[in-house]
């Protein structure tokens, strides 16, 4: 994709959004390899598509200076000329070529908007279910959206993905708590928060605070058993949907070891993940699809 995928010719676009470069290049920081080099030139390229489009929609919701509101209107309107074959901006032309090739739906893409927007009206969880409902805006569409690209989006395949997007979306949170905060954000659920007696200071103290420390293991095991509900899916997968789904999957698993082994204090540093460890659980996610396909 080049390098000016986010701007009009000759400049930003009418509807003031910003170039997509840097937003593409944020995929090498990801808890998960967004589109590896080894796949298919064309399969790359529209991952990176989907890519680029969900984290320009949470740029402009999290980053954005002006009416962020107003910004995802325009957004969503240059969505809707994508899908009608006539987008101005480079990413969105390419966004709607995906579509239209791979028979990808519209409402998914809408969802991410949807979140964004909450994202500036909502600045507290109250319960689980309530961050549940927001990963079903937030996360899942992502996920739906790269099934469908290999043509796997059965609604049984879509529920695994659901959970796995689910336990990504949570793990980002366990990670950014005081990130989070700083823009005036806790996603944390508010009664789970009461009954760990974890206080909203707590999620900018660094060292993290036990009664923190205790909540983000309590989420993180959360987080675990969602990847773990989810694994059926990936013996259902064709080979190489398989293998980026359980890198996906392996990101978020090698994300939640990173958290452990610093204690679960997420206030002190960014508990990232290693390489070596996203790959161990690839290769064991793999392993069992491939056991569970023999049976």
């Amino acid at each position: 994709m080049p390098a000016d995928a986010g701007r009009a010719p000759g400049g930003p676009g009418a509807a003031g959004l910003p170039d997509a470069a840097a937003v593409l290049a944020r995929a090498a920081g990801e808890n998960f390899p967004v589109a590896p080099r080894w796949l298919p030139r064309a399969l790359r390229r529209d991952l990176l598509a989907l890519y680029g489009f969900a984290r320009l929609v949470d740029q402009l919701g999290d980053d954005a200076a002006g009416d962020r509101l107003a910004l995802l209107d325009a957004l969503e309107a240059e969505l809707d000329r994508a899908f009608a074959g006539d987008a101005r901006l480079p990413l969105f032309v390419e966004v709607g070529r995906v579509a239209r090739e791979r028979g990808l739906p519209r409402e998914p893409f809408l969802r991410l908007v949807e979140a964004n927007r909450r994202d500036q009206t909502v600045s507290r969880t109250a319960s689980w279910a309530e961050l549940e409902d927001y990963c079903r805006l937030s996360a899942n569409p992502v996920g739906e959206l790269v099934l469908g690209l290999f043509g796997a989006a059965t609604p049984e395949q879509i529920a695994w993905s659901d959970a796995i997007c689910t336990a990504l979306q949570l793990i980002e949170h366990c990670q950014d708590v005081r990130e989070d905060l700083g823009r005036g954000r806790v996603y944390l659920p508010a009664d789970e928060c009461k009954a760990f007696g974890v206080r909203e200071r707590d999620l900018a103290t660094a060292p993290a605070p036990e009664a923190l420390r205790r909540l983000l293991a309590f989420e993180a095991e959360r987080a675990r058993a969602l990847l773990r509900a989810g694994a059926p899916l990936f013996a259902t997968l064709p080979p190489l949907a398989r293998v980026c789904v359980a890198g996906f999957a392996a990101g978020g698993h090698a994300a939640l070891d990173a958290l452990a082994a610093g204690g679960y204090d997420a206030t002190s540093r960014t508990l990232a993940p290693r390489r070596r460890d996203a790959l161990r659980h690839a290769l064991a996610l793999l392993a069992r699809s491939l056991l569970a396909r023999a049976r």
